[in-house]
């Protein structure tokens, strides 16, 4: 690799400095707030940033690695010496796929990028086509849910750092598998954040949840960006990017940044020659995120659709506390199965205000992700409980049922696939004692003002959190565990051999229910999925000569125009 000569952007300083191992050398400001180094470093350098008069140096806003942490030097990276086998690798398509959502640090018992390549063929044996890791950028502290991360170009070294990340990846494509990497965007974490203090990375008159807003009007905060994107596709090789709450994003809707994203990542998949994939979280319900550029819309190739996971957990668990009061009836899951929001201009009981748009059924259903569990509804339960906590075998099947043979791109958590008995709890290990104790008391009396004894409410900053978190892979290959990680792989199969099960027409979808018996059926052309949430089994017409092709419940049966379906059940069926 030619040796890098550094820069800066540094606004608000009045002097920058570069700090190396044995002595300090002036950097030359060239305007716009950039400052450039006289030195050029070989790859494996540590260095930083003096700032004015600082004595302590700072690490670069776009670091690469950060060997000893988010507070120590920045360390100089080759990417180009990894020796990458996946020259053949095309990537793959979003439309008919099926993502697998994943915390490294819980994953596996060591908690890396390492140990995690050698679960991949489990992943290969369930169906799964792309791996979603949680985010691995630089945070402060021993683990982390991911989203508290500072430096958003270094992968943590907890992680094993780049070149482990280049590993995996390449691991990944070996086996046909894609690569999503999740992406913060939209705040940055309370320790190690030296950001304002080289420029207005932050807009402090505007705030979302977690504090001050990025300033997207600044143009070079726009960049930082907007090259961050492109580096994990070109530096990483992944397949894909997952937006994290792009509705905090505060920006122009005429020159969104999202739409800027996008348009820069079909110039970057043209050259590679292969698909590259933007998914975003959003609240919004606004179909103008996944609507083509031509038409008004930002480009992007999905979004999460979080109605479709409320609609199916009230159906799964009868929980219709908060924002579930509105899915309470199975008609939400029928019009979330057939129309992608459930709010699309309707009243939401839990914002106090009508809320969302419609989806153009011109879209093809394939441009929404969901998923029956997932890192927030889980971890941002009081508990961390999964449903596996308080269901049986029998309605996690019917939730694999409804989720992979539904109309839209399924997502499974980790360990979803086996009904794992591990909660997945929010977990910190902020060093300072300040910041951890306020992040513990805050977390337990949000749930107490919410009804819950705060003794039962996990202390995130406590290891045993963490370590509870941890999927027990021990249990993957025992009793009903087995048996529910074999109906998923039986169902990603029937993806494969059953064209209507990946047919993306809006058009072609069509729901009813009954609440009374607690039955729900969606017709996908001439395939029927059947869901009976009810305690006693439960007719449903089908239509002459049906066939089934998978059923959760035994005793599941056709006779002439009916499907009798025992309690607690789903079918697929072909219809005559």
């Amino acid at each position: 690799m030619t040796d890098k000569r550094l820069s800066v952007w540094a606004p608000r300083a009045n002097r920058v400095r570069l700090r190396l191992a044995d002595h300090d050398q002036s950097m030359t400001a060239r305007g716009d707030g950039w400052w450039t180094s006289e030195a050029s470093l070989p790859p494996d350098t540590d260095y930083g940033f003096l700032l004015d008069d600082d004595t302590v140096a700072l690490p670069d806003p776009r670091s690469r690695r950060q060997p000893i942490g988010v507070h120590g030097l920045s360390r100089t990276v080759d990417f180009g010496v990894h020796a990458w086998s996946d020259a053949s690798w095309t990537g793959r398509q979003l439309a008919g796929g099926v993502i697998y959502e994943l915390h490294l640090g819980t994953f596996t018992p060591a908690g890396t990028l390492d140990s995690a390549i050698d679960r991949l063929d489990h992943l290969l044996e369930i169906g799964i086509d792309f791996v979603e890791l949680l985010p691995v950028n630089a945070f402060n502290g021993d683990h982390n849910w991911g989203y508290d991360g500072v430096l958003w170009y270094a992968v943590d070294e907890v992680y094993g750092g780049p070149e482990a990340y280049q590993r995996f990846v390449d691991a990944c494509h070996s086996r046909g598998l894609a690569v999503i990497q999740d992406v913060v965007y939209n705040h940055l974490g309370p320790s190690g954040n030296y950001l304002p203090r080289f420029g207005p990375y932050l807009d402090d008159a505007s705030a979302n949840t977690w504090g001050s807003t990025v300033n997207l009007a600044e143009p070079e905060v726009r960049s930082y960006i907007l090259d961050n994107a492109a580096a994990w596709f070109s530096d990483f090789h992944v397949d894909g990017l997952r937006l994290d709450a792009v509705h905090a994003l505060v920006d122009d809707p005429e020159r969104h940044i999202l739409r800027e994203l996008a348009e820069q990542t079909d110039a970057q998949s043209a050259f590679l020659g292969r698909p590259l994939t933007l998914i975003a979280e959003s609240d919004l319900n606004d179909p103008r995120l996944i609507l083509p550029r031509e038409a008004g819309g930002y480009g992007l190739a999905a979004q999460w659709s979080d109605d479709y996971h409320h609609s199916l957990h009230v159906a799964l668990t009868g929980e219709t506390d908060g924002y579930y009061a509105d899915f309470a009836s199975l008609g939400a899951l029928a019009k979330t199965a057939t129309k992608g929001f459930f709010h699309d201009g309707t009243y939401s009981s839990f914002r106090g205000r009508t809320h969302g748009h419609p989806i153009n059924d011109q879209v093809p259903t394939w441009r929404l992700v969901v998923f029956a569990q997932d890192h927030d509804q889980i971890g941002n339960r009081a508990t961390g409980d999964r449903l596996g906590a308080t269901l049986g075998y029998e309605r996690l099947a019917v939730a694999a049922v409804l989720t992979m043979a539904g109309p839209f791109t399924p997502m499974l958590f980790m360990g979803e696939e086996w009904g794992a008995s591990t909660p997945w709890q929010f977990f910190t290990a902020h060093p300072e004692p300040e910041l951890g104790e306020a992040t513990a008391k805050g977390r337990i009396a949000e749930f107490e003002r919410m009804g819950w004894d705060p003794s039962v409410v996990p202390d995130p900053q406590d290891p045993a959190t963490f370590a509870a978190s941890k999927l027990n892979w021990d249990e993957s290959s025992q009793g009903d565990h087995a048996r529910l990680a074999g109906l998923y792989r039986d169902l990603a199969a029937l993806r494969k051999s059953v064209p209507e099960l990946t047919n993306p027409a809006f058009s072609q979808l069509v729901a009813s229910f009954d609440d009374e018996r607690q039955i729900f059926q969606l017709q996908r052309g001439r395939i029927s999925v059947v869901a009976n949430f009810g305690s006693a089994a439960a007719s449903l017409p089908v239509g002459r000569n049906s066939a089934i092709l998978l059923a959760t419940g035994d005793g599941t049966r056709v006779e002439e125009t009916t499907v009798v379906l025992p309690a607690d059940s789903a079918a697929i069926l072909r219809v005559g």
